[in-house]
């Protein structure tokens, strides 16, 4: 099934390329492999050029493309403090939380919101390659298609094709995603968005409820398995940092092995980074080889910051993050007695 919203998408840039409007476009073409699409660059010398655009949307657009913004504003090493040529136009086809790390990259200027174009397209939810692999037994998956919409049929190397309801086969952070719909972009691609879920807090009630120690012991086992590829912080759009601590060579904070302290610490300093600032995208959980439960980790981090602050980040630019802001009013609890409740 061919979604329609791939053709409002490729209208639309080519709309903007030909009003001059961008120079790049950011959007997706379908994968080399069954249920994967990946990222696509478009110029304005491919489109001036006549070539046909690649750009697709389906339910494997699971990519967060804003981490690839800041490396197009950033100021080069040796280059003059005020930047010799304007900022690249970029136009780039966003789903929520997308546009969510836009607005958080533009709060922290790694990003100028005046030289984007957001095409936000509603989202109907992000296909789980990982479930539909465990549903094929783990046998080779020789292609896909979308039926109607709710319908996911997969043929599989010697047995029967699949036929997976849709629902069934989402991405959790999808079924559990407050803000399907990609607020306050610049132009919005028709379509209808799934409704919001509900935040999914409920598996971080249970893992609260837990003692220090099983709480512990579940996240040392669960880092057992981490071999410090540094894939999670690539994929996330707000690890923009040009240095990571975990690479520093004068005043080394940890080695760069796989010894079980280095990767707690790592793991710990990352998710803390993200403290205000995860948009629940599980670009990290999607990224990592091992399958690392790190969305249960960040999600933990975005709950504590709502209920502490009251803040999620979302949509609206003007608002600072709370680590930014101090009031003399804040609670200091969190540091002085943690375990207090409220």
């Amino acid at each position: 099934m061919t979604d329609s919203r791939a053709g409002e998408i490729r209208k639309i840039a080519q709309g903007l390329f030909a009003e001059g409007k961008i120079e790049l476009f950011l959007g997706f073409q379908q994968g080399s492999l069954p249920l994967r699409s990946r990222p696509c660059f478009v110029t304005a010398e491919g489109a001036a050029a006549g070539v046909d655009s690649p750009l697709v949307w389906d339910s494997f657009c699971a990519n967060n493309l804003a981490a690839y913004l800041p490396k197009y504003y950033e100021n080069l090493p040796n280059r003059p403090k005020k930047r010799d040529k304007p900022y690249p136009r970029i136009g780039i086809a966003a789903k929520a939380c997308d546009l969510r790390s836009i607005v958080a990259l533009t709060k922290e200027k790694q990003v100028r919101r005046e030289s984007l174009v957001v095409v936000g397209v509603p989202c109907r939810g992000m296909i789980d390659t990982r479930k539909v692999e465990a549903a094929a037994g783990g046998q080779e998956i020789l292609g896909h298609e979308e039926v109607d919409g709710d319908l996911l049929r997969v043929a599989v190397r010697g047995a029967e094709p699949l036929s997976l309801p849709r629902e069934q086969v989402l991405q959790d952070c999808c079924l559990e995603c407050r803000h399907p719909v990609p607020e306050g972009a610049d132009v919005l691609v028709p379509g209808q968005a799934r409704k919001p879920g509900d935040g999914g807090y409920a598996r971080v009630k249970e893992f609260e409820a837990k003692s220090q120690a099983e709480r512990w012991e579940y996240f040392r086992s669960e880092l057992s398995r981490c071999i410090r590829c540094n894939a999670c912080r690539q994929a996330c759009p707000t690890c923009w940092c040009k240095e990571c601590f975990a690479e520093q060579t004068d005043r080394k904070w940890i080695g760069v092995g796989t010894d079980a302290s280095d990767k707690m610490f790592f793991q710990i300093i990352r998710i803390f980074h993200q403290a205000g600032r995860c948009v629940e995208c599980d670009a990290c959980y999607r990224a990592c080889p091992m399958g690392i439960d790190l969305r249960l980790f960040t999600k933990k981090i975005v709950k504590d910051v709502e209920e502490t602050f009251g803040y999620l980040p979302a949509f609206d630019a003007g608002e600072l993050p709370p680590l930014t802001t101090f009031g003399e009013k804040d609670a200091d609890s969190f540091i002085t007695d943690p375990d207090k409740k409220g």
